[in-house]
């Protein structure tokens, strides 16, 4: 492809079209003074399509939509694509405050075939910054054809999403085929090779460890369940889901988590694991209640649930199906498990940004662990040489907290992003969300947190 000189150039060009651009593109539609488009390698919109599990509810209210929390008003609130499939009076009788994780899927789906601009089948393949014309170059194939284009935008968004997590003990195990072993981002194209299988390991604590072993469990014969459910986290534990606790998935809080020295952060991440890598707890009353009713008629239901417990290696056998090498960190203690499929709730990872904007390489700065740097508008750190903007969403746990792949922030990230963006409000933001302070003052919240974190850390005593 030859260089070509800009004849026309777009405000805004984003990469990846999941919930989270997808948002974005919503909340820009309305501003004809933008000219945005966006890029999808996908055929079509879909939302973790391997777990639309039948009776798997959204973890946050229907009001964590793409639009309502930074604009009610907007044509693309849940609620308007209720009513124009005619299901209001249904959903206002059901008296839903969590829709089911499919209909979420289906209300994505509509919103995505109404926007103009998107443009599904076309993977990027490669970004740079163009100094002399002062724009971002995307080189981009649409898929099928082989075509392929160039785009130039002032400013640049990536919402690339999450990849399924494999652990590198399971790895090798992905490659062959005698017994299916599957990552739970595609439980729903595998289960009944899953459930033919005479015995069935989960490995995983997670929400969607436990909705595959609640689905599998309801799905074989009493007494013969035949189901393994293994964690490494200390307890299968419920998702902190208080009133107050939830307030650490407000601006509030993550202006206060970004405002935190790194370090601080890294330690704050780890030990917030229950505010977002637990389990609801209907669910967990749901498994409870399944097991107790498998008990009524005598005996125990042929199920295994066991936390604290590391998937060291696996293999498959010759004899068919596989055997798993397990260690219990608490007993200090080693088994063996065979087992005829596995499901790997194992998890997600940010997808990495640097094969994609390897091309801004010279460009980009890192913290001290080697990730990209983020400031609070939402902006990758760039050398001043570049004066576009690459804005990223759900790539920045590590500076914003754990509401980053949160829904409910989708809408006031976009709104944080669009108004800086344009240099107005387009979309006036509250100053205040939560009723918990986090931090004594703007000012000494990061030196306040250092010293907590350096005496925690050494194992003395904080002075009060």
């Amino acid at each position: 492809m030859t260089p070509s000189r800009p004849h026309r150039v777009l405000d805004l060009a984003g990469i990846g079209i999941g919930p989270a651009n997808l948002s974005l593109a919503a909340l820009a539609q309305p501003r004809t003074d933008l000219r945005t488009a966006w890029y999808e390698q996908r055929p079509a919109f879909h939302w973790h399509p391997g777990l639309l599990i039948e009776g798997t509810t959204l973890q946050v209210p229907f009001l964590a939509d793409l639009v309502t929390l930074a604009d009610p008003t907007s044509p693309w609130t849940f609620l308007n694509y209720l009513r124009a499939r005619q299901r209001l009076y249904p959903f206002y009788f059901a008296e839903r405050f969590h829709t089911p994780r499919a209909e979420y899927d289906a209300y994505c789906r509509w919103v995505s075939t109404h926007l103009e601009g998107l443009h599904f089948d076309h993977r990027v393949d490669a970004v740079h910054w163009d100094r002399e014309a002062a724009v971002f170059t995307l080189d981009h194939t649409r898929l099928g054809t082989g075509a392929t284009a160039r785009t130039h935008a002032r400013n640049l968004v990536v919402g690339i999403g999450t990849a399924p997590h494999v652990p590198g003990a399971l790895r090798g195990l992905a490659h062959t085929s005698t017994a299916p072993v599957v990552h739970s981002a595609d439980y729903l194209d595998h289960r009944e090779r899953l459930l033919a299988a005479d015995h069935i390991t989960v490995v995983g604590s997670g929400q969607s460890g436990a909705e595959v072993f609640l689905d599998l469990l309801r799905a074989r014969p009493a007494g013969r369940e035949r189901l393994h459910w293994l964690t490494r986290s200390p307890a299968f534990a419920p998702m902190e889901y208080s009133k107050l606790g939830l307030e650490h998935f407000t601006p509030d809080y993550t202006r206060y988590f970004h405002g935190l020295g790194e370090p601080v952060r890294d330690h704050l991440t780890a030990r917030q694991w229950q505010l977002y890598k637990a389990i609801d707890a209907g669910t967990l009353a749901a498994i409870h209640d399944e097991l107790y009713r498998r008990s009524i008629t005598g005996g125990w239901p042929d199920t295994t649930l066991t936390p604290g417990v590391t998937v060291r290696a696996a293999h498959r056998r010759t004899e068919g199906g596989l055997l798993l090498h397990l260690d219990h960190a608490e007993q200090g203690t080693t088994s063996h498990l065979p087992t005829g499929a596995l499901v790997l709730a194992t998890g997600y990872r940010e997808r990495p940004l640097a094969p994609l904007l390897s091309g801004l390489a010279p460009h980009l700065r890192h913290d001290a662990a080697g990730r990209h740097q983020v400031d609070d508008r939402y902006r990758l750190a760039l050398d001043p040489a570049v004066t576009g903007s690459v804005y990223v969403q759900n790539a920045e746990r590590h500076t914003h907290g754990v509401g980053a792949p949160d829904l409910g922030l989708l809408a006031h990230r976009s709104a944080v992003i669009l108004n800086h963006l344009t240099g107005r409000d387009c979309y006036p933001l509250p100053e205040r969300t939560a009723f918990t302070t986090f931090g004594l003052n703007t000012t000494g919240a990061r030196a306040v947190a250092e010293r907590r974190f350096a005496t925690e850390g050494t194992g003395q005593i904080s002075p009060r």
